[in-house]
């Protein structure tokens, strides 16, 4: 059997083989040697033993990026057929005395790739958006700043996360990856929030996050209720809907969940207004 070493791509042999992963690190212990482990196509992060792993052909994990990146552009194609973004907006704003702005979101993301994809989404999709790259662990330092410094409508919180007892322990916040450093960092928004005298939007969590705390801790969405693994897109459809949502209009989750992988068992929340304003000539909003 081929060694496992840091980088290779690898699949889980007791667990169906249907997920796909990149070896972060090899951390060896008493019981032996343990993966740790990021989803290429999921926001997961886990533990493995070494012997429970199985690399897997480059093209395999090139096919599985491909149908992952044909997921996204399908829905973009879809969207910008379907809503006032982009054209739409654009025509409106054309043709009339009043301009129609979207919401502006901060999204903050523990993976660089999934940072560039999601970049990549939100201006395919017309969307004013600032997507920074931050560990989850340094989230709850840096929030606040950013949050001045881009004076966002719409604060995405994300990264990589999971159980590291899967069914077991699910109100001890040290059971999850990167839960405590999401929860902390929605309490630094709402922080800033009371100071500022701001209303923000904010989803939180990845796949398997401690849904219950984040929401107390003062999400208006967040993942994941039934402690499963969430799309990729999920998070990035939340923003978008309140983004693109007049701000008269009260958006819940029976707005969303036709639209989200998994519905409520991936995101729930208590809901929030849209953040889309109207101005008028004169720069006053409507």
């Amino acid at each position: 059997m081929k060694k496992i070493k840091k980088n290779d791509k690898v699949i889980q042999k007791s667990y169906g083989k249907d997920l796909i992963f990149k070896v972060t690190n090899i951390i060896n212990t008493k019981d032996g040697e343990i993966a740790i482990l990021k989803g290429i196509t999921e926001r997961v992060q886990l533990n493995s033993p070494v012997e429970e792993l199985e690399v897997i052909d480059r093209n395999v994990v090139s096919n599985a990026v491909k149908e992952w990146d044909k997921k996204i552009e399908n829905r973009v194609k879809k969207e910008k057929g379907d809503s006032l973004i982009n054209e739409g907006i654009n025509i409106f704003n054309k043709m009339s005395n009043n301009k129609i702005k979207t919401g502006k979101i901060l999204h903050l993301d523990g993976d660089k790739k999934y940072s560039e994809k999601s970049y990549r989404y939100y201006k395919k999709m017309g969307l004013d958006a600032v997507v920074k790259n931050i560990p989850e662990y340094k989230q709850p330092q840096v929030v606040y700043n950013l949050l001045n410094i881009y004076n966002p409508d719409i604060l995405v919180i994300t990264g990589h996360d999971g159980m590291i007892r899967s069914g077991k322990s699910y109100s001890d916040v040290y059971n999850y990856k990167n839960s405590r450093y999401f929860i902390e960092t929605v309490k630094q928004a709402r922080r800033y929030d009371k100071e500022k005298g701001k209303e923000l939007v904010i989803f939180a969590g990845a796949c398997q996050s401690y849904f219950e705390a984040l929401i107390a801790a003062g999400a208006n969405f967040a993942s994941s209720p039934a402690r499963i693994l969430i799309d990729f897109l999920d998070p990035l459809i939340v923003a978008e809907k309140i983004a693109s949502t007049e701000k008269y209009k009260f958006v819940t989750i029976d707005d969303i969940e036709g639209q989200l992988r998994d519905g409520k068992k991936g995101v729930n929340g208590i809901g929030a207004n849209g953040k889309m304003k109207r101005t008028s000539c004169n720069n006053i909003v409507i």
